[in-house]
């Protein structure tokens, strides 16, 4: 009987993988069906007897909180054009040379994918990037390109640079501090080291070649009546100084407390507040009072709905053994050797993470890494090569990003012919073998003088 329940259990997880690959089909959906199906046959059937109590307290609620705080701070954020006034301010200032522009545009969209989602920063800086682009008439492929790689490695600056990462620190407790300390080093090294391949062999093809955007469904890709709102807006003018300026510096602020205060549910909730009462809205007779309630009905609150599936899901797994089995076979097969271990998870979190969605590769992992660190394994080395590998793997398929998909849309979109499916895949395959043999010698460094 255990082992139908088990095969059930792992097809309701097939179905999350499968709705997450399927553009068109809403994968909350399905997830939380699959959550339903997977809870009722475990608690039906399962040979451990538990409440139903139990699958509340497996959901990892200050991870829940802290997303929804986070998501609405940049939505806050966004609402203010606070991003893309950082954004129209640098296209401005290098929009006169190719090459600073390049390094800049990346360099800044990179750092700020390390603190907003990656998805996010696509939807700023690619209008952005196009527009300049057609008025300095050069191709914006090299330069949409190494926005898009780079941003898979801002990731692994710090602990809310991807959801995977939320997780990882949660569980372990990993503070800012400690992604500083143990991956900025990565994080700098591997930035201007891809920076600098892509301006030699991609960028300096097309320095001395004139753009000129060819479009089926109109002429000019980025004419007015074909932008959104909000591109519109940061097109023609700047927003209020004081409101820009108020918003950085609570930002700061918010980054500097991530640090100092290791409780993401209490910071998360803090900052939401904090962005909340700075950023009031006109009510009855103009008056502004702060409402955070409206700012809840733009918050898209498909991810935390989608954790709280895989949780359940997860909390299955254990409680029909399967957690248990993946266990026992990764430590079978594990080197004994702490740098030959840290390379097997490194690459298979990578390969997994490519295919794959990374958020359940994270969360099926993570008992994983935690049997082998009780197993007396160093936890600083396992841990870099558990963050690296789960946010690096992205690039090898297009479609194991979501800031990947978003690139390619968006260069639809606006005529942007050079950046298609098979350049992407082919140059950011590259790119991501590359990631990961410069994080296998990250990993032998630190392990070989420290450990």
């Amino acid at each position: 009987m255990l082992i139908y329940l088990q095969i059930f259990v792992i097809s309701c997880f097939l179905v999350v993988i499968i709705a997450l690959f399927r553009e068109k089909t809403d994968f909350l959906t399905y997830s939380i069906a699959a959550m339903l199906a997977a809870a009722t046959a475990t608690f039906l059937f399962s040979p451990e007897s538990f409440s139903i109590d139990e699958f509340i307290l497996a959901i990892d609620w200050p991870v829940i909180f802290f997303l929804i705080s986070l998501f609405t701070i940049v939505v806050i954020l966004e609402e203010q054009l606070i991003f893309q006034e950082i954004a129209l301010r640098i296209t401005r200032k290098f929009s006169t040379n190719t090459r600073k522009f390049f390094w800049v545009i990346c360099l800044i969209s990179t750092f700020s994918a390390a603190f907003i989602e990656d998805v996010s920063v696509t939807v700023i800086f690619i209008p952005m990037i196009i527009s300049t682009s057609e008025k300095m008439r050069i191709n914006p492929t090299p330069i949409l390109l190494g926005m898009t790689i780079c941003i898979n490695l801002a990731a692994t600056l710090t602990p809310f640079g991807s959801a995977q990462n939320i997780l990882i620190a949660n569980k372990f407790t990993l503070s800012t501090s400690w992604f500083f300390t143990n991956l900025a080093a990565f994080f700098i090294i591997g930035t201007l080291l891809t920076l600098f391949l892509l301006d030699y062999f991609v960028l300096r093809k097309h320095l001395k070649e004139i753009w000129v955007p060819h479009c089926e469904e109109y002429e000019e890709p980025l004419e007015t009546e074909h932008l959104e709102e909000h591109e519109l807006i940061i097109m023609e003018d700047s927003i209020n100084p004081k409101i820009f300026y108020r918003n950085l510096i609570s930002l700061f602020i918010f980054f500097i407390m991530l640090i100092i205060i290791p409780d993401i549910l209490f910071i998360g909730l803090l900052g939401m507040l904090l962005f909340v009462f700075i950023n009031p809205r006109k009510g009855e007779a103009d008056r502004k009072k702060p409402d955070i309630s409206y700012y809840f009905s733009k918050v898209d609150f498909k991810l935390p709905f989608f954790f709280i599936s895989l949780f359940i899901l997860v909390f299955c797994f254990d409680k029909v053994g399967l957690i248990g089995i993946i266990e026992d076979f990764v430590v079978t097969i594990s080197p004994n050797n702490l740098f030959l271990l840290c390379i097997f998870v490194l690459i298979i979190t990578s390969i997994l993470s490519g295919f794959l969605d990374n958020v359940p590769v994270t969360v099926l992992f993570i008992p994983v890494i935690q049997v082998l660190i009780a197993s007396d394994f160093s936890s600083i080395p396992l841990l870099i090569a558990f963050i690296l590998g789960i946010n690096l793997g992205g690039n090898f398929l297009p479609q194991g990003s979501a800031a990947d998909m978003m690139t390619l849309e968006l260069s639809t979109k606006y005529c942007v012919d050079g950046m298609n499916y098979k350049k992407l895949l082919k140059i950011g395959g590259l790119f991501a073998l590359f990631h990961i043999i410069l994080g296998i010698g990250y990993l032998a460094l630190i392990i070989f003088i420290f450990f």
